[in-house]
């Protein structure tokens, strides 16, 4: 417990620290970067990217949440109270993960690669998709110990997916991309930690309850 503890603290000081560095100037990779995809955003690539970003945005932890609460309430009616528990933690630890965009933007209040609505550190885009692949593996975790591996694997391509069309669309740095990866990392250990879903006891749960 102590090291999942430990390792959500140090990640949330490297989200800190890095948006401290970054927001006064662009980093020479995002610099790089901008360069690189400067006006992509205007012809096919950014086309693509639209409908990316589109699927894989904040969209996803909203579903995600309410398709959580509808199956805990079903299984809490059912008697299946131990998955019901872990659903509804599931459902605060993710909400908990998406609240580094909405809470540190503001703060940082850094400027977007281009004229756009709202501050760009951290990425919210980024910050849901890996806010709900985050909770996606603790279910797996927890009820499908068997998916943990796809389940990972799935979660951070889509996040990866999510950062590249933020990039060639022009409306964020590569740090903003990295800041939300460190941010929902280090509050999803901690909040997980807290909640009790870390580490896991996967025998508290009664056998054959958690898939009926």
């Amino acid at each position: 417990m102590i090291g999942y503890v430990l390792a959500g603290v140090l990640l949330i000081a490297a989200f800190l620290l890095l948006g401290l560095l970054v927001t006064p100037a662009p980093s020479p990779p995002d610099a790089v970067l901008r360069t690189t995809l400067a006006g992509d955003w205007r012809g096919v690539p950014g086309d693509v990217a639209a409908v990316v970003s589109a699927v894989f945005g904040p969209v996803l932890p909203v579903l995600l949440g309410v398709a959580l609460l509808g199956w805990a309430a079903v299984r809490w009616r059912r008697g299946d109270r131990a998955t019901a528990g872990i659903a509804l933690r599931v459902t605060v630890v993710l909400g908990l993960c998406r609240l580094p965009s909405l809470v540190f933007k503001p703060v940082f209040d850094r400027a977007r690669p281009r004229a756009y609505a709202d501050y760009a550190y951290p990425s919210g885009h980024v910050v849901s998709v890996a806010s709900t692949g985050f909770a996606v593996v603790l279910l797996c975790l927890w009820l499908a110990p068997w998916l943990v591996r796809a389940a990972v694997a799935v979660s951070v391509a889509a996040t990866a997916l999510s950062a590249a069309s933020r990039l060639v669309l022009g409306v964020h740095w590569l740090t903003d991309t990295i800041g939300a990866v460190l941010a929902v990392t280090g509050v999803g250990l901690l909040a997980a930690t807290a909640v009790g879903l870390l580490p896991a006891v996967r025998d508290k749960v009664p056998a054959g309850r958690g898939t009926a």
